[in-house]
């Protein structure tokens, strides 16, 4: 289909994808005022973050079938007013379980902004434009995380974290608004409504009876949870308490990574559409994150100009995850896309959920009893323990890409 109409629907879900971003980047640039708030230290702090990704990926699955089923229209409504109230919640809360609460809605409401996003790709763009419009949607998300580093820091230490969060709970409403305007499932609008042909399951079972799908669940979550466990919330502590920077100044620093993915997610998209090969590009994609961590917290006396342009590079890296669900699209009936993308998805977020609290008990565990206005000070030696973490998943995900079957960028008989 031609005109504006596509793109004002693709739209709708990019914005969403951005305000599911924001939220979840957020907790970096207010680690201290947490901390204190909520009387905790890195180890409950990293759970607290990571509610969000507890409720995005438990529900993935689930998302992808409502998806094929109920289309995302209501969808995407329906659940930025979620995330809304969620993010209302947190901004209110006395107790560190009112917190958790909160942080659990905002998951689970921007947990479908992805899936639904990418549906919404899958029926009003052609098949060859899949990944590089993946891209652009990702583009959304790493817009969303920039807005969330220094422009919000700067906020946060004007006015506090409460009030800049009770703005976002609104902003949440004006966007289901917008959604419900401007999305529709289908271009032709005498499409009969999808779950009515498919039945509620089918596409589960289509898209799990499927080896590949969970070959290339494994590799795209495993490339992508590095960025997701430094970006979502150590990056800034780290510029903070090693490099002595100010708060807003890391955060600055801290969006060269997000940078990154946002250059990588539209290119690596449509470098692979270009040449016409997955496979290479995923293989790149983890050389250049191993090398942008190792370079940038491990060579000693790196420089500033260095330390960006590492970061810029891992973020670059974590932008693999756009080749992974393009691949598990074409390996996948179009019936069940949906449902494999919230399988992959659900790998995806749990890779998050997992690394951020083990990067934060490690800090914990080697903490030297240092402590600044009522938050904990952890040293480069701690800080470089933690980030170890960082090579596992990717080891994984090499391993992992050495079984995923190369589709040259075409759809496959399943």
């Amino acid at each position: 289909m031609s005109g504006a109409r596509p793109w004002l629907v693709w739209s709708a879900g990019a914005l969403f994808f951005c305000y599911a971003f924001f939220l979840r980047s957020a907790p970096a640039v207010m680690t201290d005022e947490l901390m204190r708030h909520f009387s905790v230290g890195a180890g409950l702090l990293g759970n607290l973050a990571a509610f969000y990704f507890y409720a995005y990926a438990a529900e993935q699955i689930g998302v992808g079938v409502l998806v094929d089923n109920f289309g995302p229209r209501r969808i995407l409504t329906w659940t930025a007013l979620i995330a809304a109230i969620g993010c209302l919640l947190f901004a209110t809360a006395d107790t560190l379980n009112q917190a958790y609460a909160g942080r659990l809605l905002i998951g689970f409401g921007s947990g479908f902004g992805w899936v639904a996003s990418l549906a919404l790709v899958a029926r009003w763009f052609p098949p060859r434009r899949f990944a590089s419009l993946s891209g652009l949607t990702a583009l959304g998300g790493m817009v969303g995380s920039a807005l969330a580093g220094a422009p919000l820091a700067l906020l946060v230490d004007a006015v506090g974290w409460q009030g800049p969060m009770l703005g976002t709970a609104a902003a949440g409403a004006v966007l289901a608004l917008a959604c419900w305007i401007l999305v529709r499932d289908h271009p032709a609008p005498q499409t009969v409504r999808h779950g009515a042909r498919l039945g509620l399951l089918h596409s589960l079972r289509l898209a799990s009876a499927n080896p590949q799908t969970w070959i290339i669940t494994l590799y795209t979550g495993a490339v992508v949870s590095p960025f997701l466990g430094v970006t979502s919330l150590w990056n800034v502590p780290y510029l903070i308490q090693v490099h002595g920077h100010e708060r807003a100044h890391a955060a600055l620093i801290a969006m060269i990574q997000i940078a990154g993915m946002a250059v990588g997610s539209p290119l690596l998209g449509w470098v692979s559409d270009k040449i016409g090969r997955r496979k290479p590009v995923m293989w790149f994609a983890i050389g250049v994150q191993a090398v942008g961590y190792a370079v940038a917290f491990y060579l000693p006396g790196v420089s500033p100009l260095l330390f960006g342009a590492m970061l810029f590079l891992s973020g670059l890296g974590g932008s693999g995850i756009i080749v992974g669900f393009a691949t598990g699209r074409e390996v996948n009936s179009p019936q069940a896309l949906g449902a494999a993308m919230g399988i992959i998805n659900t790998c995806v977020i749990g890779g998050g959920a997992l690394i951020q609290p083990i990067i934060g008990v490690i800090l914990d565990h080697h903490w030297e009893g240092a402590m600044i206005a009522g938050a904990r000070v952890y040293s480069e030696s701690a800080y470089q323990l933690a980030f170890a973490t960082l090579f596992a998943p990717l080891a994984v995900a090499f391993v992992a890409s050495l079984f995923i079957r190369e589709t040259w960028c075409r759809e496959q008989k399943t």
